[in-house]
């Protein structure tokens, strides 16, 4: 039962994390397609900022990287719980800092599309919420280095 909750933790920090990054890429991957109707050669702009979203994933990746030791036979049922609870955690954060970090890609992407100079400005605003899961995943090593 404690693996199933460990295996169960590091299976939402994972999946929930790389879907939350799929998810909000292509919120912002349409908006560029949009765009490109508009001003195609602002491509660069718009990569850079679809890209920007896929930060969650990567936090994810290093959250399984601190949890992994773990997964072993003598995981303890506290244990088992610590890291299913910290896997919510990061699928949380990730999804709701995930899609409103798409969100404002997403404008930033049309506005630029729209002949407005804001890809600095959108730079600036997208990585407020993003601080949030980073926030998330420090909370994850922290823990993890006292279970």
């Amino acid at each position: 039962m404690e693996m199933m909750f460990a295996f169960m933790g590091v299976a939402f920090l994972t999946g929930g994390t790389f879907v939350a990054s799929a998810v909000c890429i292509a919120i912002a991957g349409n908006a560029a397609i949009g765009a490109m109707k508009k001003k195609p050669d602002s491509f660069g702009l718009y990569i850079t900022l679809s890209a920007l979203c896929s930060s969650q994933g990567l936090y994810g990746l290093v959250g399984f990287m601190m949890l992994r030791k773990f997964i072993v036979p003598e995981v303890t049922m506290f244990q088992g719980l610590a890291i299913l609870c910290l896997g919510l955690i990061m699928v949380f954060a990730a999804f709701y800092t995930g899609r409103n970090q798409a969100g404002i890609c997403a404008n930033g992407i049309k506005a630029i599309g729209e002949g407005h100079n804001v890809f600095a400005a959108t730079m600036v605003l997208a990585v407020f919420p993003e601080f949030f899961c980073i926030l998330a995943l420090l909370v994850t090593i922290l823990v993890s280095q006292m279970i």
